[in-house]
């Protein structure tokens, strides 16, 4: 089964080795020089007294971090599923560090980020999260976005794993999902997982004295520029230039 038949089948898969030892050091030096810039920025999570756990707004605190995006195989892989439009419109990111873990139960990613909320009709549940307005998008946008989830570490049983439903992006509603058995991903630091935002997820906590972090940019990405409903994403960075006129 190739990677992309996986994608469709499951709604996730794994490329495996995109990035090197090296390019990952990179990008962890320059993720810790940012967190170490805006350390009191509201779109840095830390616990009390503890590191950083996550970050919103990556695309205003680190706008390179879409290069990762332009590395091969990975830019074929994503034109070849979301087509030349295609555009990165939210970048987070996650860590269990240490003696700091936390876990999330099984859920589907509605939320987008968008530039204005505005009346509630194919959108809805309009929230404003790090100073972003946020909704939740219908299932006819969600169809036509990959998340990229860069492991910048081991992703291993002691640190606290992602764990999916195989086949559950081809329902709106956990409550719709067929009932099966859920997998546990593990995967290499440098390793890319491609996952579409309704395959349901959730992770555990990290295994006591595990001494491992978990580091993963997640870059979610849109087949489209434009949204219905006269809504607009509070970010649109194109993976490919327009070609000149």
């Amino acid at each position: 089964m190739t990677w992309r038949e996986q994608l469709e089948r499951d709604g996730f898969t794994f490329l495996r080795s995109v990035f090197a030892p090296e390019t990952v050091a990179v990008a962890l030096a320059e993720w810790g020089a940012i967190t170490r810039q805006h350390a009191t920025d509201d779109a840095v999570l830390t616990g009390e007294s503890g590191p950083a756990y996550g970050a919103r707004n990556l695309l205003d605190l680190w706008p390179g971090v879409v290069d990762l995006l332009r590395v091969e195989p990975l830019l074929g892989a994503l034109l070849d599923v979301l087509g030349a439009d295609a555009g990165v419109v939210r970048v987070l990111y996650f860590d269990k560090p240490p003696g700091h873990s936390w876990a999330l139960p099984w859920h589907k990613d509605y939320s987008i980020a968008v530039r204005a909320n505005g009346p509630t009709t194919l959108f809805t549940k309009p929230t404003t999260k790090a100073g972003v307005p946020h909704v939740i998008a219908p299932q006819i946008v969600l169809d036509r976005m990959v998340t990229v989830r860069i492991h910048l570490d081991d992703m291993t049983p002691e640190n606290g794993p992602l764990r999916v439903i195989p086949g559950s992006h081809r329902f709106y509603s956990q409550t719709n999902d067929e009932p099966r058995d859920s997998v546990t991903l593990e995967c290499r630091a440098g390793d890319v997982l491609l996952m579409r935002p309704l395959v349901t997820h959730a992770s555990g906590h990290s295994k006591v004295d595990a001494g491992l972090h978990r580091r993963v940019v997640h870059l979610e990405c849109a087949a489209d520029a434009v949204l219905p409903d006269g809504y607009e994403w509070k970010w649109y960075s194109r993976l490919c230039p327009s070609k000149p006129e």
